[in-house]
Formats: C-alpha cells, structure tokens, sequence
C-alpha cells in the first residue's frame, strides 16, 4: 500500500474520526459512531482505498 493522503488531511481524519467515534460512548451513545473507525485508520496508515479508485494523491511524494 502507497501513502496517499498527506499530513494534514491524515491530523483531520484522526481528528474527525475520533470526534466521530465518541459519539458511540459519550452524547446520544448511537452505534452509527463506530463509523468514526473508518477515517482513524486511514488516517493512522495514510492510506485510503476510496482515494486509490479516484485516482487522488494529497500525499505529495508519489508512495513512501
């Protein structure tokens, strides 16, 4: 897997992901929380399937 999301777009999905994620422990405590696992991986590995099937790189070096 080629990094393909860059430093800052990879701090605002861990960001989002875990405002995300809280939703499932802490506020109306909904499943659809869970949800926020998504973007904290991609986020955590910098690697996003859907941007590999749109073709998008915000990494700036082409694959580490």
């Amino acid at each position: 897997m080629k990094c393909n999301a860059g430093k800052v777009d990879r701090i605002a999905r861990v960001v989002v992901g875990l405002g995300v994620l809280s939703l499932a422990f802490v506020g109306p405590q909904t499943p659809f929380g869970y949800i926020g696992i998504v973007p904290v991986l991609t986020g955590l590995f910098g690697y996003c399937p859907l941007y590999s099937v749109l073709g998008v790189n915000t990494c700036g070096i082409s694959g580490k």
